[in-house]
């Protein structure tokens, strides 16, 4: 499971206020919950793409801090959806989670990558 802040001075209500709805409207169904370090997350058992087996995406709320989103991306492996003759369902997965996570953070993937840098980086043990 990922994490992912949101712009500065933006919060993930107000870029998606209907944050289950999205989900469906991108990758299925959702067909129940999952609780994850006590939030409740929206499961999708059943993508609309092949590439995917499941998919867990949600808020992940904090007191005192903004929400996260908190996203579980379950991926069959590539040479499997290829062999099934579903190459162009590869590349569209790719497209679908990047224009959701830069629709729901604000954040590009050069901008989501360079912060999972740094707080790789601030959590190293110094010696």
């Amino acid at each position: 499971m990922k994490e992912y802040k949101m712009r500065r001075g933006e919060h993930l209500e107000d870029r998606m206020p209907d944050l289950e709805a999205e989900i469906e409207e991108r990758f299925g169904p959702v067909t129940g919950t999952e609780e994850w370090n006590g939030h409740e997350l929206y499961v999708v058992e059943e993508p609309t793409n092949p590439v995917f087996d499941r998919i867990v995406a949600g808020a992940a709320a904090y007191s005192g801090k903004k929400d996260k989103l908190a996203v579980h991306f379950e991926e069959r492996p590539a040479e499997e959806v290829i062999a099934e003759g579903n190459a162009d369902a590869a590349a569209d997965a790719v497209d679908a989670k990047n224009e959701f996570l830069l629709d729901a953070t604000g954040r590009d993937a050069k901008s989501r990558r360079e912060s999972l840098k740094r707080e790789v980086e601030d959590d190293a043990p110094e010696y």
